[in-house]
C-alpha cells in the first residue's frame, strides 16, 4: 500500500517502507546503497528502488526466522565480524583509511556492525531452511542439460591443470642467527621497558599490514594461525611480557599478548625474514634447472621429482595445484599466480617449464619453480560429459531460486507493507508489494 507518510521539516531521517513491524528508513536505504557501492556489487534499475526492495525482503526473511527460531551464535558473529572488518580493510587499503572514511575508529565500526553482520548470518540460515536439501542424480543433471536453451548453456572459459615443484633456497646459519639476535634485542627493550612493542613493530616488523598497526593482530581463534604461532601466543598471560622466538614458515617472530576473550585472543607480533642471497637463490635455479632436464630426457619421471618440493601440499598429489575458489585442480589463467600464468601461457600439453622465481602466496617468501603443463581445456559450452558439475550448479543455483521467489510471493500476500508515496513509482522485481 502506498501512502503518504507525514515528517517534519527539522527531522533529517524518514520513515521510507513498513514491512510488518519493522520500519526502513532513508538512512538504512543510503547506508545499503553506499555498501553495494563499496562492494562492487551492480545495481541494475534506479537504487532508489531496488536496494529498498532488497531491505524489504530482508524484513521478511528475519521476521520468519523469529517465527521458527532460527538463529546464530555469539561465536559465530565475532567470526565473521572479523572477516568483515578485514574485507573492509583491504577494500580501503589500511584500517586508517577505512576509520577515517567513517570518521570512527575500529571498535566502533565493529560495534556497528555486530548486528548486520548477525542478520545477514540469520537469513542466510533461513533462506537454507526455505531451499531444503536440493538433490539432483546424474540422469536428472542429463535430462535438466537436454532441456536447456542454447543462452542458458553456461559458458566455460579456457582452464588448465598445472602440476608444480618449488625449492626453498637455502639461508646460512648466519643469517638466521642475525635475525634471530634482531628480535632478542627488541624483546629486551620491550621488557626493560626502553621501547614499546608497537613502536618497534612499525619500523621493523615485515609483516607489512599489521606493521602499520603497530603490530596489532585481529582477535584469533587457535585454529586460524598456524600450530607453533598459536602454541606459544596462547600460552601468554602477561600483556607486559613478550614471548620467546617463534620460528614458522612465514618467518621468525616475538608476541605480545593485548586481550583474551573465552578462546580468541588480540596480540602483536614482530616478523623478521631471512634474507636470501643472490648465490642461494641462482644455486636453487641451476638445481631445479638440472632437474627439468633430467624430466625432458626421461632419466625422471615428473611425479618422482615433484618429492624434491618443498610445497607438502602439492607434494603429496603430485604437484598438481589446486584452485582453492572452486576445490578443483582447473584454473583459468587468472586464477593462478601470475608468475605461474605469465609461464604456462606459452606452454603446450605435456611441456616442461624453466626454472622461475615466484612469491609464495601463503607465506609470502621467495621460491624457485618448474611446472608442467598436465592438460588444457579451451573454451568451449558446457556439456555434461567434461563439465558435469558446472551444468549441475546452474541447475541447482535455478531451482534455489524458483523456491525463494514463491515464497517471497507468498509471504508478500500475507504481510502488512506500507510504502511512503514518493518511493512507489518503481518497477519492483515482485511486484506484490503494492496491492491493488
Amino acid at each position: 500500500m502506498c501512502v503518504q507518510m507525514v515528517a517534519q521539516d527539522n527531522v533529517i531521517d524518514e520513515v521510507v517502507w513498513v514491512v510488518g513491524d519493522e520500519a526502513i528508513l532513508k538512512s538504512d536505504v543510503e547506508e545499503a546503497r553506499m555498501y553495494f557501492m563499496m562492494s562492487g556489487t551492480n545495481i541494475e534499475g534506479d537504487p532508489y528502488c531496488v536496494v529498498p526492495e532488497q531491505l524489504a525482503i530482508q524484513k521478511l526473511f528475519l521476521h520468519q526466522a523469529a517465527i521458527d527460531s532460527i538463529d546464530v551464535t555469539e561465536q559465530e558473529v565475532i567470526n565473521e565480524l572479523e572477516r568483515e572488518i578485514n574485507l573492509r580493510v583491504n577494500q580501503f587499503g589500511s584500517r586508517e583509511k577505512m576509520e577515517e572514511y567513517y570518521g570512527k575508529t575500529s571498535t566502533q565500526i565493529r560495534e556497528q556492525l555486530r548486528e548486520t553482520v548477525r542478520d545477514r548470518m540469520v537469513m542466510e540460515r533461513m533462506q537454507e531452511s526455505i531451499f531444503g536439501d536440493i538433490k539432483l542424480t546424474p540422469s536428472e543433471v542429463r535430462r535438466g542439460f537436454g532441456k536447456m536453451r542454447v543462452e542458458e548453456i553456461p559458458f566455460v572459459p579456457t582452464q588448465v591443470e598445472v602440476q608444480i615443484i618449488t625449492q626453498q633456497p637455502e639461508i646460512p646459519i648466519e643469517e638466521i642467527e642475525r635475525v634471530k639476535a634482531e628480535l632478542r634485542s627488541y624483546a629486551e627493550r620491550v621488557n626493560n621497558g626502553e621501547a614499546q612493542f608497537s613502536t618497534l613493530a612499525v619500523f621493523y616488523s615485515q609483516d607489512y599490514e599489521s606493521a602499520r598497526r603497530g603490530g596489532e593482530l585481529d582477535f584469533f581463534g587457535r585454529g586460524e594461525m598456524v600450530p607453533e604461532f598459536s602454541n606459544v601466543a596462547f600460552n601468554l598471560t602477561d600483556p607486559n611480557k613478550v614471548s620467546k622466538i617463534v620460528e614458522t614458515e612465514f618467518g621468525f617472530h616475538i608476541i605480545q599478548l593485548i586481550e583474551k576473550r573465552g578462546d580468541r585472543m588480540r596480540a602483536r607480533h614482530i616478523l623478521r625474514k631471512p634474507e636470501v642471497s643472490a648465490e642461494s637463490m641462482q644455486a636453487s635455479l641451476e638445481k631445479l634447472d638440472s632437474v627439468a632436464k633430467a624430466i625432458r630426457s626421461g632419466e625422471m619421471e615428473f611425479n618422482d621429482a615433484v618429492q624434491l618440493s618443498v610445497d607438502k601440499n602439492t607434494r603429496k598429489n603430485f604437484g598438481l595445484m589446486s584452485n582453492e575458489m572452486t576445490l578443483s585442480s582447473r584454473f583459468e589463467l587468472q586464477e593462478l599466480p601470475q608468475e605461474v600464468a605469465k609461464v604456462v601461457y606459452e606452454m603446450q600439453v605435456g611441456d616442461i617449464s624453466e626454472p622461475f622465481v615466484m612469491i609464495d602466496k601463503k607465506t609470502g617468501k621467495e621460491v624457485c619453480a618448474i611446472v608442467k603443463l598436465k592438460n588444457r581445456i579451451d573454451g568451449h559450452k558446457a556439456n555434461p560429459t567434461e563439465d558435469y558439475q558446472v551444468i549441475k550448479d546452474v541447475m541447482i543455483a535455478k531451482m534455489k531460486q524458483q523456491k525463494l521467489e514463491d515464497w517471497i510471493k507468498k509471504k508478500q500476500a500475507t504481510t502488512y507493507v506500507r510504502i511512503n508515496e514518493n518511493w512507489c513509482d518503481c518497477e519492483f522485481q515482485y511486484p506484490g508489494w503494492v496491492k491493488k
